[in-house]
């Protein structure tokens, strides 16, 4: 066989894809990307891309940070590598425990390191397993989260996922429970207020503890806004209803901050925003700026304490991975922090999130084939209809999403279809006139899509 010449002949020959659309890829070919630029990227042909995304929601300083490079290279050159294991680790995995229980709601906590989110929600569950066995109570395995959430893709994250693409893999496990999306728009009822939607919700969270057991639940799993699910904040009221429910049933309430996390939302955490403190927060992504890949579960008093006394009674908590707490991705995750809370980057965000909202919504009043317009902070999504009055999607075979984000793609944006939704979570460094030409092309791309699937 001759070997294929082109990048995207090379890359479809030789590469596997996760979540892509290949009728896309047939018809288009694969971007493959050699650099970036601030908030654009660069493909092989030297076109240039506005990345609305962030990459994965996580390049927040950018694709060329000075100062997130040195940090690497400074700590490559000192120490490049090494573990958490057998009461060894670097001096950067120490100061960045001790900062990320510091910019933590919590009072005190602690810190045990993974290589992503995923890693990081399926940690968290063995930690509940763990403590829940080690308290005499091995039958509190149960892991409630909400349909349409999205916590990761190993085998246990991707059961707490309710998503439906995981049934190709014959899951989610048993012993995973998803209960009723916090989307109003989506999921009220007709004449539902959404003070009656979130009492329904209640109602529904004490049904399922009634019926299981609250002495067969581990943990409730909840992200401050969907990410991947669509940008879906909550309704309002949604966890000062939930959490006293968990609480007086002995149910740790696990916020995944791994796309809300270190300003996203407006707040250096999401549970800030929202205004409820977790037992423990699960964070990735913006931890390293994208720099590195990490992931952190961050204990709050109470479980730090309960695992604490887990882990004493057999000497030794048996589980890690061998680059947790590297020292590159912890001095990496310490200049990330800085830059983010102390150079600018989330007052950015305070700042320019009205500024976003309402050039969104302008675009909305121009198509009316946005049915909602819903985020918050640098984290927005708007919903593509058929019929805004009565909610009717477009019919699944038009891939109404994919359609614009090809078309924005054409236009030199990058944004994420999500369902029937189109994403936009840009760089915290965002200039005005940049967020200006994200409106103009994504407006572009908008009006050609609907033009062709009217």
């Amino acid at each position: 066989m001759d070997a294929p010449q082109s990048w995207e002949k090379r890359a479809e020959t030789y590469s596997l894809y996760g979540f892509t659309d290949l009728p896309s890829v047939a018809e288009r070919g694969t971007v493959v990307v050699t650099h970036g630029e601030g908030p654009y990227i660069v493909d092989t042909n030297g076109r240039r891309y506005l990345d609305a995304n962030s990459g994965l929601w996580n390049m927040v300083a950018g694709f060329d940070h000075r100062g997130l490079i040195d940090a690497a290279k400074a700590q490559y050159e000192r120490f490049p590598g090494y573990h958490a294991f057998f009461g060894r680790m670097s001096d950067q995995t120490v100061m960045l425990s001790e900062k990320l229980v510091e910019v933590s709601p919590f009072a005190r906590g602690k810190v045990f390191y993974t290589n992503s989110g995923s890693e990081a929600n399926d940690t968290m569950v063995k930690m509940l397993w763990f403590l829940h066995r080690a308290e005499g109570k091995p039958e509190r395995r149960k892991i409630l989260t909400r349909w349409n959430a999205y916590h990761g893709v190993t085998a246990v994250s991707a059961s707490m996922t309710g998503k439906p693409y995981n049934e190709v893999f014959g899951l989610p496990l048993p012993g995973f429970i998803h209960l009723t999306c916090p989307h109003f728009w989506r999921y009220g009822e007709p004449g539902e207020t959404e003070a009656e939607f979130v009492a329904r919700l209640g109602r529904e969270l004490e049904d399922v503890i009634a019926r299981e057991g609250a002495d067969t639940i581990a943990g409730f799993f909840a992200e401050p806004v969907m990410g991947a699910g669509g940008v879906i904040p909550p309704a309002k009221g949604y966890f000062q209803t939930v959490q006293p429910i968990l609480k007086r049933h002995g149910i740790p309430l696990i916020a995944d901050e791994v796309i809300t996390g270190f300003g996203r939302t407006g707040s250096t955490w999401g549970c800030q925003t929202y205004d409820f403190t977790p037992d423990a927060i699960i964070s990735s992504k913006n931890l390293t700026a994208g720099f590195f890949p990490m992931g952190a579960v961050i204990l709050g008093p109470e479980l730090s304490d309960r695992m604490d006394a887990a882990i004493a009674a057999i000497e030794e908590f048996p589980h890690g991975f061998t680059a947790s707490g590297h020292p590159v991705g912890c001095a990496i995750a310490l200049k990330a922090i800085d830059v983010v809370m102390n150079e600018g980057l989330a007052q950015r965000v305070i700042d320019g999130a009205p500024r976003m909202e309402a050039g969104l919504r302008a675009i909305m009043q121009r198509h009316a084939n946005i049915g909602e317009l819903r985020g918050i902070g640098y984290m927005w999504a708007l919903e593509a209809v058929r019929d805004r009055e009565t909610k009717q999607p477009f019919e699944a075979s038009l891939s109404v999403s994919e359609r614009i984000a090809n078309a924005s793609t054409d236009e030199g944006l990058i944004c994420r279809p999500l369902g029937q939704s189109i994403v936009l979570c840009p760089p915290f460094i965002l200039t005005d006139a940049q967020m200006d030409e994200m409106f103009e092309k994504l407006d572009r791309a908008l009006t050609r899509v609907f033009a062709e699937v009217g």
